[in-house]
């Protein structure tokens, strides 16, 4: 049977000519919270594809935690706190963040290491009513039914609206590999159904992101 999740994924700008040093050690900083009780996946690193042009992002972090209180506990925690007070403030010019609520992908495992995703979020127009809210989570959530490379989608509605920009609707499609995701691109079905969003939208952020080879697991 399957449970609640809570995905939560932020998206960091590092300005220019930052020394690398930092980056790695904003990197392993945000990398070591994986160590804290609340948090069942961690992983964090640079964009390996950044295909939006409205706004610029270097870095992602992607993690789950069982609850919503859990998730309160994790960005409230002193390491957490340190970490964005050391390593990522001095460093980063932007970042937004989603969290939206969804079932555990039926019992699937953490994105092993060497997988790919694409992150997307979405800003619908205002205007949009329930209904048609609705059809867009559709579209997304159907996605997999496109692509035979696509193992999974994760996509719900950010409960998070302060640290979002606006952007509402969060989703991830997980590949086995690179190789997986250029494929599904290539092919042009994924388009044809994400044109569909756009016609809700203001704004759509596309990300594409590889797991390091270090990464913990969901307990």
């Amino acid at each position: 049977m399957s449970s609640q999740l809570i995905e939560h994924v932020v998206l960091f700008n590092v300005t220019d000519n930052t020394d690398p040093s930092k980056a790695n050690a904003m990197v392993d900083g945000l990398n070591g919270l994986s160590s804290l009780d609340v948090v069942l996946y961690l992983t964090a690193g640079p964009i390996h594809r950044l295909r939006s042009t409205s706004l610029k992002f270097t870095h992602m972090l992607h993690s789950r935690y069982r609850t919503v209180d859990d998730l309160s506990i994790y960005i409230n925690h002193p390491d957490h706190l340190s970490v964005v007070r050391e390593n990522v403030l001095p460093i980063c010019d932007d970042f937004m963040a989603l969290d939206w609520i969804i079932q555990d992908l039926d019992g699937a495992a953490a994105p092993l290491p060497g997988s790919a995703m694409r992150v997307q979020f979405v800003k619908l127009k205002e205007e949009l009513e329930d209904k048609e809210k609705g059809k867009v989570l559709e579209v997304i959530g159907e996605l997999k039914e496109k692509s035979e490379e696509i193992r999974r989608i994760s996509v719900g509605e950010n409960f998070s609206p302060a640290r979002a920009k606006g952007f509402s609707i969060g989703s991830i499609e997980f590949f086995p590999g690179l190789n997986e995701l250029d494929s599904a691109a290539e092919k042009g079905e994924l388009g044809k159904e994400k044109e569909k969003v756009r016609d809700y939208s203001d704004g759509v952020v596309v990300v594409d992101y590889v797991v390091p080879a270090a990464q913990s697991a969901i307990v």
